[in-house]
Order: C-alpha cells, then structure tokens, then sequence
C-alpha cells in the first residue's frame, strides 16, 4: 500500500485490518464535503449494503471547517465542527456498512487551488490502492467551486495511473446542481428506492447541518422523488426515487479530451434539443 499524509484519517466499520478494508473495495465515492457522498453517491452505499462480495468505500475530501452551522451548533468554532463532521460521517459509515471510509482533511481553498498536488496525489494513492470498479464523484456542472475542484482533481489522479488501474466507470452524481438539464439519453438514472429507512437515516445522521441550518434530509430525498416522477410524461414510473448520474468514463478512457470542453458539449447538445423543440411547433 501507499504511504498517506498524516493528516488522512482512515475509518474501518467492520475493524479490518486496512489494506484489507481497502483492497475488497467494489464501489468508490470521491466527493467534496461530508454527506455529500450520502446525498448524491447513495447508489454506491446501495450497490453493496449487506453484500459480501461487494464493499463501499467513501472519500471526503475537505475538513468541515467551513460548514455551515446553526440552531445548537451556532456557536461551535471550526475546529469543534471538523470534529463533529467527522464524527457524524463515522455514524454514516457504520450504519451504511461501509467497507471504508477516509478523510483528506484539506481545507476547502486547498480544492480550489489549481496549482495544488496534494490532494491529486492523495486521491491517486487511494484509488491505485483500492483499484474499484467503479467510481463516483461530482459533476462537472456543479455550482459550488469546492466540488469543481474535487471532481477536476479526481479526473487528474486518474489519469496518473495506467490504463488499467483505472475503474471501468466513472459517473458524476448530483449534490448542489441537478442533472435535469442533461438530455435524457445521457443521463444515468440510479434507482435509490429499495430501502428508504437506510438511505433516509443516512442523510439524517448529519445533524449539524439539519439543526437550524440547511433541511438537506427532506431536500435530498424530495429532488430523488422529483426525478423517478418528472423522468417522462407518459410512461409509469419506474422507481419511486432515482439520483440522476452522467457518465465521465470517456474522460478516463482518452486522456486528450478536455474537461471543459466535455461539459460544454453537453451543453450545447442540451441547448440544441430546446430548440428544435420549440421551433418544431412554431
């Protein structure tokens, strides 16, 4: 295994060994702030809950000193929320059954900085070393700068190891903007709707942000209802609660494609689909 910095904290639920905990991983999520992984990642958590052929193992990236903080947390400093934060993702590890779960610890400007490394390389150690299969992190349209500075440094770790190193799929999921601007036969809509006492009970252990700060247990759930009912007008729905993914494998697969370029494809091929529609009927 690769040595890590001292600042990353490794949490095992289960208490194996780590190189253990890290080399069974199935399923990865690499996302800025904790519940992050809970909110948009949550297919993951699915994908292996309760499955001994397939472990979870969950990458914050930031060190919550920035959270936002309200109700009986309002007057906690930011050390004392790194320490909640922490804990709280802790909770969520061992009730999702996490294989594991790491902290980077980086303060957010860190993530934001493009001539900053460190975190890349952080980042490439874990995934060289856990090796999934498949891996999910934030898109590329987000609107909060944090989580362009993970998923930009995700997709730059990526590329430092060999082709065959990497995970077969690489999907961005939604936390603070949606993919319903994503034509609908490129987005990758994740079924969430098994088991609602887990995956309610994991958004809701993030009690620092809930108490008097943001309602992320009812928001979060509610955008998933949103999208299994507004998929399509005229067919049943097929899940009663879907997280909307796309899918950034080709930006792994072909080192030359630019990130920008990728999403503004996109864009624009969404742009191109209003259009025709509105001027077919004109």
């Amino acid at each position: 295994m690769e040595k890590y910095n001292k600042t990353t904290e490794f949490y095992v639920p289960d208490n194996k060994p780590l190189e253990e905990a890290i080399k069974r991983t199935t399923h990865m999520a690499i996302l800025a702030h904790h519940d992050d992984i809970e909110i948009g990642a949550i297919d993951g958590v699915l994908q292996t809950f309760q499955k001994p052929d397939k472990w979870f193992f969950g990458v914050v990236v930031t060190d919550g000193s920035g959270s936002s903080r309200g109700g009986n947390y309002a007057h906690y400093t930011n050390e004392e929320m790194m320490v909640v934060r922490n804990l709280e993702q802790k909770k969520a590890a061992y009730l999702g059954e996490y294989g594991l779960q790491a902290f980077i610890n980086s303060p957010s400007k860190q993530t934001k900085d493009p001539q900053d490394t460190v975190v890349v390389e952080e980042i490439r150690k874990m995934i060289l070393d856990a090796q999934p299969e498949v891996l999910y992190t934030h898109n590329l349209a987000d609107k909060h700068d944090t989580h362009i500075g993970v998923v930009t440094k995700t997709i730059k770790a990526l590329r430092l190891l060999p082709k065959d190193k990497r995970p077969k799929k690489l999907y961005a999921v939604e936390v603070w903007r949606d993919l319903d601007w994503l034509n609908d036969d490129e987005k990758v809509a994740f079924s969430v709707g098994g088991r609602p006492n887990l995956t309610n009970s994991l958004v809701e252990v993030f009690d620092s942000q809930i108490d008097g700060a943001k309602r992320y247990d009812l928001a979060a759930i509610g955008r998933r209802l949103a999208n299994a009912t507004f998929a399509t007008a005229h067919a049943l729905d097929q899940s009663d609660q879907v997280v909307n993914g796309m899918d950034l494998t080709p930006l792994i697969e072909d080192d030359s494609l630019d990130m920008v370029t990728f999403i503004l494809d996109a864009i624009d091929r969404f742009r191109l689909d209003v259009e025709q529609k509105i001027r077919k009927i004109l």
